[in-house]
């Protein structure tokens, strides 16, 4: 009962010391177990540097897609027409039918600011199939990572 503040102590160790242990790679006095021990070694460290790189490509990834969509965002507010305009041309008919009364009818002189060129309905369509694209890109690297 002396013993038990020790033993885990004791058990850390035997424990430290199996890990850092090299005695199953030299046991084997065959070929076969030496390539498979010599194999096991080479590949652990082939894929701890190929893990490395990948998470650094899909941090590489993350950054990009963010500031791409960022940027794609703004160009797709820009291209967006001027809401002020329509407002204006609104509140104008609405003091026109104040000040001459509800009798007269006024012709609605709203300009059709929403009729798109086929252009600029194609640069819309770009830019909006790009930012998806752009927010798919970083989904698929967050997948990656938590992978």
């Amino acid at each position: 009962m002396d013993d038990s503040p020790i033993m885990p102590a004791l058990l850390q160790q035997i424990v430290e010391i199996l890990k850092t242990s090299t005695i199953s790679e030299e046991r084997g006095k065959d070929v076969r177990s030496k390539f498979w021990a010599a194999y096991k070694k080479v590949s652990g460290e082939f894929d701890d540097n190929m893990l490395e790189t990948c998470n650094g490509n899909m941090d590489i990834i993350l950054i990009f897609a963010g500031l791409f969509s960022t940027v794609n965002t703004a160009f797709i507010i820009a291209m967006q027409p001027n809401p002020v305009d329509t407002t204006n041309a609104l509140l104008v008919q609405l003091i026109q039918i104040t000040v001459n009364g509800t009798s007269a009818a006024q012709p609605a002189t709203i300009s059709p600011i929403t009729s798109y060129s086929s252009s600029n309905f194609w640069m819309q369509a770009l830019g909006y199939m790009s930012l998806a694209l752009g927010l798919l890109a970083a989904f698929g690297a967050v997948l990656g990572k938590q992978w």
